[in-house]
C-alpha cells in the first residue's frame, strides 16, 4: 500500500511541471497566482518536496484543474489505461504506447534552463523523432545538428547520440523507438544517391 502511494507522490511533480510547460507559465507567474514561493514549486516539480493538500488545492485551482488529475486519479468507472510520466535525462518522457514489443511511442518535454553538456550514449534499436515545440540539439556521431519544430530526424541508435534543448528555452517531441531495429515506414534520408560526387 505504501509502495502504491510513494508511486502517485512520486508522479505528481512531473505531471505538475507538464501541466506548466502546457499552459506556458513561468514558476514566478505560478507563484504570483498561488502565493507558493518559486522555490517551494520547484522543489514539487523536481520531487524533492513531498506534496500535500495545502499546496495541490491552490496549484488546481491556478490551472484550472480538477485535484484528481493532478494526483492521476482514475476516473470512476473508467477502463482507460492511463500511462504515467516519468523524468529521465533532465526530462519529462510521457509513453503514447504499451504493448511489450515493437515500436514504442513516447512524448518528451525538455523544460527551460541551461545548455547541457551533451553525453552521447548508444543502445540497441532504431529511432525516430519529430520536434512539436521549440528547437532541439541532437548529437548523433560528428553531427551536431539543430532541429525546430516540424521537423524529424531517424537514426540508428547504435551510433553515439545525445539530444536536448538547442538554447535555454524549453522543447517538446516525439519519439518512435524500436528495440529491436525496427525502421518507420517513412523516411527522410539526409544523403545523396550513389553516384560520384562524393
Amino acid at each position: 500500500m505504501d509502495e502504491n502511494l510513494d508511486d502517485v507522490l512520486a508522479a505528481v511533480g512531473p505531471r505538475l511541471k507538464a501541466l506548466r510547460l502546457r499552459r506556458d507559465v513561468t514558476l514566478t507567474a505560478l507563484a504570483e497566482a498561488t502565493g507558493i514561493s518559486v522555490s517551494t514549486l520547484s522543489r514539487l516539480e523536481s520531487g524533492q518536496r513531498r506534496p500535500n493538500l495545502e499546496l495541490l488545492l491552490p496549484l488546481a485551482k491556478a490551472h484550472q484543474v480538477p485535484l484528481d488529475e493532478l494526483v492521476g486519479a482514475p476516473a470512476t468507472g473508467d477502463p482507460r489505461v492511463h500511462l504515467r510520466p516519468m523524468t529521465a535525462h533532465g526530462m519529462t518522457i510521457i509513453p503514447l504506447t504499451r504493448k511489450p514489443g515493437g515500436i514504442q511511442a513516447y512524448k518528451h518535454i525538455v523544460p527551460a534552463g541551461p545548455a547541457e553538456e551533451p553525453s552521447p550514449q548508444v543502445h540497441e534499436g532504431y529511432e525516430w523523432l519529430y520536434v512539436l515545440n521549440g528547437r532541439l540539439r541532437m548529437v548523433l556521431g560528428s553531427q551536431d545538428l539543430v532541429l525546430g519544430a516540424g521537423e524529424a530526424v531517424e537514426f540508428d541508435t547504435r551510433v553515439p547520440h545525445w539530444f536536448g534543448r538547442a538554447d535555454g528555452k524549453a522543447v517538446e517531441f516525439l519519439s518512435l523507438f524500436g528495440s529491436q531495429g525496427e525502421r518507420m515506414h517513412v523516411r527522410a534520408k539526409p544523403g545523396s544517391r550513389k553516384s560520384g560526387n562524393g
